[in-house]
């Protein structure tokens, strides 16, 4: 049985996140609001930080450098701010948190990228339906 916590948390889960992972260069799209004005704000960079991951509580941490100085911002994947994570690049690293980033700046902050489906990796279960469903329409069409 269910406590009445988890169910509470379960109504706010978003039913499917990207697969991020640490050493993943994302681009955050946040939802920004500016007195009765909505914006969409997107915050690119590299993950140096994921945790909580199976949880409604999962969180990644993205740092960029903005006009030369370090800039971390961390994103609860199930926040309603959170409007989209797109994986743009996947890395390979050997561990979860990338704190030695931090100190890293020029040629000694690059790493070694993977080969990775990233049409794959950004699309959640749900999309995936809709785009077999237009696909199959798609094949029907030009089959007549």
């Amino acid at each position: 049985m269910q406590s009445v916590i988890q169910k509470i948390e379960a109504k706010y889960q978003k039913s499917a996140v990207v697969d991020v992972r640490s050493g993943d260069t994302v681009k955050v799209h946040q939802k920004i609001r500016e007195g009765n004005k909505e914006r969409v704000q997107i915050f690119q960079g590299l993950v140096i930080r994921t945790g909580n991951k199976g949880g409604h509580l999962s969180r990644i941490t993205v740092r960029r450098i903005a006009s030369g100085v370090g800039v971390e911002k961390s994103f609860l994947l199930h926040s309603p701010l959170v409007v989209q994570v797109e994986v743009t690049k996947r890395s390979k690293v050997r561990r979860n948190y990338l704190t030695y980033m931090r100190a890293r700046t020029g040629k000694a902050a690059r790493l070694t990228g993977l080969d990775f489906d990233r049409r794959a990796v950004n699309t959640l279960p749900a999309e995936e339906a809709v785009i077999a469903e237009v696909d199959a329409e798609v094949a029907e069409a030009s089959a007549e």
